[in-house]
């Protein structure tokens, strides 16, 4: 199933902005160990390491995040990004991404890529997707009214094997971070979300993990 497109009114010149963030998962919720996973591709993944890993660790000592990158050759099935995995409670989760894709959209603009900066593909689990569609969609009607952003899932493909589906989020930082707040809130409620994933990397084949 794929969910409308509905881009913000912001110019994609417009500097980041921190998120407004209008509402809270409930305490409980928030203090519980979850993940968020992106993709992102090898040139990217290296400017987010850093040199020597200055760069990610001085990331997950902001946010208190663990965030974790798949090899270069440990791509997402069908595409050729690598993955990043995001780990932590609500918070620390949330800071880290902003962090993240911070970084993504100064590279891109150093780069004159105004495509490039536009889309932001988070993976989400086939069991999951349903909790942020909503009965006929009513859940991803209300994210992009609430945050503007372009945001669709990918068809479930039965035949791939995998078990996971990308949500893609277009739209400027403060849109496209706004979106993920309301999903990941969404998400941490879900039952069939799971707190913890180990590894970047989850899929058959797969080689020992990345440590940054």
């Amino acid at each position: 199933m794929e969910s409308p497109e509905l881009h913000g009114d912001s110019s994609p010149e417009d500097p980041p902005r921190r998120s407004q963030r209008p509402r809270s998962p409930i305490l409980d919720d928030k203090e519980k160990h979850t993940h968020v996973r992106l993709l992102v591709s090898n040139a990217m993944a290296g400017s987010i390491i850093g040199k020597g890993g200055s760069t990610i660790n001085d990331f997950q000592t902001q946010s208190a995040a663990r965030i974790q990158l798949s090899r270069n050759h440990e791509i997402f099935p069908g595409t050729s990004d690598r993955i990043i995995l995001v780990s932590g409670t609500f918070d620390e989760v949330l800071k880290a991404t902003e962090l993240i894709l911070e970084k993504m959209l100064s590279e891109v603009e150093d780069g004159n890529d105004v495509e490039g900066r536009t889309k932001v593909k988070l993976i989400v689990p086939n069991s999951s997707c349903g909790a942020i569609i909503g009965k006929g969609g009513s859940t991803i009607k209300s994210f992009i009214e609430e945050s503007r952003a372009g945001i669709k899932i990918s068809p479930q493909d039965d035949n791939s094997g995998l078990n996971d589906r990308l949500v893609t989020l277009a739209g400027s930082f403060e849109e496209q971070m706004h979106a993920i707040f309301l999903i990941l809130s969404k998400l941490i409620e879900d039952p069939h979300y799971p707190q913890k994933v180990n590894s970047p990397f989850t899929y058959s084949g797969a080689y020992p993990i990345y440590f940054c």
